[in-house]
This record gives structure tokens, C-alpha cells and sequence, in this order.
């Protein structure tokens, strides 16, 4: 059994630990989510197939058939925006997930001690499961298309790490915001449909000109999705070091900041919400 102990200046020093030692409630509010999110539903989990499919689908059509744009190399469109779509939903999904659940837990919150960083970490959990169902439709497209990805596919662990981080970041900061102030749920939503606009999702990066490369460049989804890219389609999409650069170190940090901030407004939250 694990003995809580209260001593000055203890929850500070042992406050990493503590996550270690609280891993049950982890697991146990990631699988929770998991069933939320799935109960009575009509398909379960075949939604997060459904949905990147006919997004994919709808995609391929504007940016392939209307407007023109070309894939990279020889691969297919669809490959093209499926390959961006895995970050994209997965990013998506967590500053989603994670930004209100300290609200949404906070019963939970008012009532007992533990890590509150345990609370919009593990909610990143049914973001990451709807990233690996829509990873196999990836693997099936590829079959489908007789496109299969080579030795760079080695590297995709890492651009997920930095998916992971970068959403987090985020996250922190949104769920930390979102106990003191309602009304950031009414800006979460226009910050993903405004990333969507403004990242390489439906298209490749190569059509943003090169004098405003460096801009474009900052937004930190573009350098993941072309990692995303470069790992899984050959080494057909160019990776671009200035935006692999940019995208480290504004994940970095926002994943810093984040952590501070819901650090030192942590103390607050069982009186605010």
C-alpha cells in the first residue's frame, strides 16, 4: 500500500515521482476515456477509420482534382494526404482531449492529492489509439497502391515523439488556461480549424514559395508532417532542415512553457474550479 506523506516543500521535490508512484490513476483515467469515448456508439472504433477515410477522400478531390496541386515523386495523392493526416489527427486530437479535461474532472480534482499533469497526459492516450487505427488504414492504403515505405521508416518513432511533445505543450497550457478562464473552450476549436488551414494537411509543403518558406516554417506541424512524410513515402517528400529546426525547438519550447505554467498554477486548481 502506498503511504502519502505531507512535509514542507515535498510535493515540489518529489513532484516527478509522484507520477510514478500515481501510475494506476494514469492508466485508470486513460482507460476510462477510452470507454467514454466508445460507449454506445453505433460502429465503435471503426469511426476513427471513417473518419481520416472520407476526410482523405475529400482532400484527394479539392487539392488533387479541382485545384491541381501535384502529389511528390510517384506517389499516389491519397498517400500524400494520409501521410499528413496521421500528425494532423493525432495533434489535433490531443490539444482537443487534453484541454478540457482538467474541467471535466474536477470532481476528482477538488477532492484528492495527486499529480495534476496525470489528468491531461492520459488523456492524450485516446488520441494516440485513434492514431494507430488510422497508422493500420496507412499500411492498408499502401498495400492498395503497392507503395511501400523503405529503411527511412526507422525514423518515424521520432516524429511521433515530437507529435507527442508538441501536443502536450499545447495541451498544458490550454487545460491550465481553461481552469481559470471558461471561455478558452470556445477558442480550442478555432485554433485546430485554424492550424488545419495553415498546415501542410491536404497538400505538400513544396508549393509554399520559397520567400515565405521561412514563415511558414515557424507553424512547428509543418516540419512533423513532412517528417511524417519523408519517413513513410520513400524519401519522395524533401525534408527541409529549417523546418525540421524550427519544429524542434518551438516544440521544445512549447512543451517548457507548458510545463511551467500548469506547474505554477497547479497549486490553484482544486480552489478555482
Amino acid at each position: 500500500m502506498n503511504e502519502l506523506i505531507i512535509e514542507p516543500g515535498r510535493t515540489e521535490k518529489n513532484y516527478w515521482t509522484d507520477i510514478w508512484r500515481f501510475r494506476e490513476l494514469f492508466l485508470f483515467l486513460a482507460w476510462r476515456d477510452l470507454l467514454v469515448r466508445y460507449k454506445q456508439t453505433v460502429i465503435g472504433v471503426l469511426w476513427a477509420v471513417v473518419r481520416p477515410f472520407l476526410t482523405m477522400v475529400i482532400f484527394t478531390i479539392l487539392f488533387s482534382r479541382l485545384a491541381k496541386l501535384p502529389s511528390v515523386g510517384t506517389a499516389p495523392y491519397a498517400i500524400l494526404v494520409m501521410a499528413g493526416m496521421l500528425p494532423w489527427q493525432f495533434v489535433s486530437g490531443c490539444i482537443g482531449n487534453s484541454s478540457e479535461s482538467m474541467v471535466s474532472n474536477s470532481s476528482l480534482i477538488s477532492k484528492i492529492y495527486f499529480p495534476r499533469m496525470i489528468v491531461p497526459s492520459s488523456s492524450v492516450v485516446t488520441s494516440f489509439v485513434d492514431f494507430l487505427i488510422t497508422l493500420v488504414l496507412m499500411a492498408g492504403m499502401m498495400g492498395w497502391y503497392r507503395f511501400a515505405p523503405d529503411w527511412r521508416l526507422v525514423a518515424l518513432p521520432l516524429f511521433i515523439a515530437l507529435s507527442f511533445a508538441c501536443s502536450l505543450g499545447v495541451g498544458l497550457w490550454l487545460s491550465a488556461l481553461m481552469v481559470e478562464y471558461r471561455d478558452v473552450r470556445h477558442i480550442v476549436p478555432f485554433i485546430v480549424q485554424f492550424g488545419m488551414y495553415v498546415s501542410p494537411v491536404g497538400f505538400s509543403s513544396n508549393v509554399v514559395p520559397e520567400k515565405w518558406r521561412t514563415l511558414y516554417s515557424l507553424n512547428p506541424l509543418v516540419g512533423i508532417i513532412d517528417g511524417f512524410r519523408w519517413s513513410l513515402m520513400r524519401g519522395q517528400m524533401q525534408l527541409r532542415w529549417q523546418s525540421l529546426v524550427f519544429s524542434v525547438v518551438i516544440t521544445i519550447l512549447l512543451f517548457v512553457s507548458g510545463t511551467w505554467y500548469f506547474r505554477r498554477t497547479e497549486r490553484t486548481f482544486a480552489d478555482v474550479i
